[in-house]
């Protein structure tokens, strides 16, 4: 029987690599909005973040979420993100 390969995607916080579905991703949609993708499926520009807070926090400092989004983010879309990563925990 043939193992199913695992996908791997690195957190943009903690820089660890993990399974795709314990992360959540966010997507810059092709009209510029920034939003998590619970689905795992919109269009557009992804990248993926932990469930924790403390990983949005250090992705943020860092502004590694503009830079693989392409973007600038603005505040208020960075506390909408922390509530939905609240809800999702």
């Amino acid at each position: 029987m043939k193992r199913r390969k695992i996908p791997l995607r690195t957190c943009v916080g903690c820089q660890e690599q993990k399974a795709k579905k314990e992360l959540v991703r966010i997507v810059r949609t092709p009209q510029g909005e920034v939003e998590i993708d619970p689905t795992g499926k919109k269009s557009g520009r992804g990248t993926y973040i932990c469930r924790k807070k403390s990983c949005l926090e250090q992705a943020v400092k860092a502004k590694r979420i503009e830079r693989s989004l392409q973007q600038s983010i603005s505040p208020a879309v960075v506390e909408a993100l922390a509530a939905q990563l609240a809800e999702e925990e």
